[in-house]
């Protein structure tokens, strides 16, 4: 007979098909299984005017209810992007038992229609608006299109493609309404995952545009002490997902990152080496403290640590207090 196995997410339509995959490769790997989907609407979703700092970050905003429930015992485990978990934190109890494997790390331009890639790139960003909610994102643009205006723009992946075929304007938590939006950009892997991949206008590299820390990335998340729920979610995990999960996330803890650090982190592997590349930048793009080192695939958090350290002894703590508001 099959074991009910509650597995808490957001609603988002990206998030479902995200839990949708770790449904299936649940399915595959444990024939007693029957997971069963738990919906949350979590802060974050239900206020798409604030800042997510006004809901305590990415943590508060995003993952600390489903983590409550699961908690409490209302579901077995629950799934999140990656980036979506705050990185200057943890919660006691809890663990990342699986990581999928990794989609595309990048980040993607979205074009408004009408818009013209080329037009765009000509103009180098002047005269239009592009829409994001992430002050990492914002500060790249700020580097790659200076004379661009960057607005604020919150909502799920599909939600803010839609708004942006709408030109609706984008309520904020003071004052008049931004936007339209000319272009967004947004996470390559989540475009692809609701079925919007024809929409990336381009692609950005990691050297224009140095993506999130476990961008790309499904974590599954369960109690620490749960151990046969740790050892059926041990069964789906990928290694290499994991050991750049580690390394990027390593980062992140050094540098008491918080969500509103404009820090990337990616890491790439090759055989049994492992490549890492750091930055942290103003919030307006003008300064940049890069690192990038390599190490064995079996000591991950030892090369995040050895990158962040690195970043620091560059000055990265100034910009990174500097970012807090």
């Amino acid at each position: 007979m099959s074991e009910p196995f509650r597995i808490g997410t957001r609603s988002s339509v990206m998030a479902l098909a995200q839990t949708d995959e770790v449904a299936r490769a649940l399915e595959a790997a444990w024939a007693d299984i029957l997971p069963e989907i738990v919906r949350f609407t979590p802060q974050g979703d239900r206020d798409l005017t604030a800042r997510l700092d006004a809901h305590g970050g990415k943590g508060g905003a995003f993952v600390a209810e489903i983590r409550a429930a699961m908690l409490r015992g209302e579901i077995e485990a629950a799934m999140h992007s990656l980036k979506d978990m705050p990185g200057d934190e943890e919660t006691p109890g809890l663990v990342a038992a699986a990581y999928l494997t990794r989609g595309s790390a990048a980040d993607a331009l979205v074009l408004r229609p009408g818009v013209m890639l080329a037009a765009f790139e000509q103009a180098k960003g002047s005269g239009f608006r592009i829409g994001t909610d992430s002050v990492r994102r914002a500060a790249f643009l700020r580097r790659l299109y200076p004379q661009a205006e960057i607005i604020h723009y919150r909502g799920a992946a599909d939600t803010r493609v839609r708004k942006l075929d709408e030109g609706a304007l984008q309520k904020l938590p003071v004052g008049a309404p931004v936007g339209p939006a000319d272009a967004l950009v947004m996470a390559a892997a989540g475009l692809k995952r609701v079925g919007l991949e024809a929409r990336i206008a381009r692609a950005f590299s990691p050297d224009e545009m140095l993506p999130s820390a476990g961008q790309g990335i499904v974590a599954v998340e369960c109690p620490g002490d749960a151990w046969e729920t740790r050892r059926r979610l041990a069964a789906i995990d990928d290694r290499q997902a994991r050991v750049e999960a580690l390394a990027e996330r390593e980062t992140l803890w050094v540098l008491n990152g918080h969500c509103h650090s404009p820090i990337g982190a990616h890491a790439t592997l090759k055989g049994e080496r492992m490549r890492l590349k750091a930055a942290v930048l103003s919030l307006d793009g003008r300064e940049i403290i890069e690192a990038e080192s390599e190490g064995a695939i079996d000591r991950p958090r030892e090369l995040g640590r050895a990158v962040a350290l690195e970043l620091l002894a560059g000055g990265a703590l100034a910009l990174i207090e500097k970012s807090r508001f």
